[in-house]
């Protein structure tokens, strides 16, 4: 992967005022996946964080949102992360990750606060990062699926380290790390447009 021209590609279409403006989409979602080589996540997330910096100065108002981030946050918020941090040693990991998994539960905890994280303030992109990281305990097509109502208002990026496909019947499969499949996405409103094959 070159991550250069990854960056240059992902900078041309993001910025276009077409793509802020969501034209084209009829009654898709919002939601963009962009797949990259596993093996080039440390790379792939300063190219983010510097990408990030150069939509802003043309003028793009953005926010860049890790997911694992907000699942400590929702424990630091619950007084979870402090105890885990102090007692990790004595936890089993079975405990750690029921833990990790209650705390990033779609439904009550993560989600909303992705969606309050989104938010509707006059943000015009959205780019979020931390699929891998947030593996087992919570799954993209968990994420895509559960934001699907959320009635988006600009588009929100997904980086994602593996493949994604959309098959001729309407469904759509992720694979975490190119060997890990999701169930199938059968629902076509679920179907995250992949920024691959994205055309102005």
């Amino acid at each position: 992967m070159n991550t250069h021209e990854l960056s240059e590609r992902l900078f041309t279409t993001l910025s276009h005022p077409g793509f802020l403006a969501m034209e084209g989409l009829a009654n898709e979602v919002p939601i963009f996946i962009q797949t990259y080589d596993p093996a080039a996540e440390d790379v792939v997330r300063r190219m983010v964080e510097s990408l990030a910096i150069r939509l802003r100065n043309t003028g793009v108002t953005l926010k860049s949102i890790d997911l694992f981030s907000l699942v400590l946050e929702e424990m630091e918020e619950h007084h979870v992360l402090e105890d885990l941090l102090r007692d990790e040693v004595d936890w089993q990991k079975a405990d750690v990750l029921e833990t990790l998994q209650n705390y990033s539960d779609p439904e009550t905890h993560l989600i909303p606060r992705l969606i309050r994280a989104i938010g509707d303030d006059g943000t015009q992109l959205t780019l979020i990062t931390g699929s891998g990281r947030i593996f087992p305990f919570l799954r993209t097509h968990t994420i895509l699926e559960s934001l699907q109502p959320a009635m988006l208002r600009h588009p929100v990026v997904i980086f994602f380290p593996g493949e994604y496909a959309q098959d001729p019947i309407g469904g759509s499969h992720l694979r975490l790390f190119g060997s890990i499949p999701s169930p199938r996405i059968n629902n076509p409103y679920y179907r995250a447009t992949n920024l691959d094959h994205y055309l102005l």
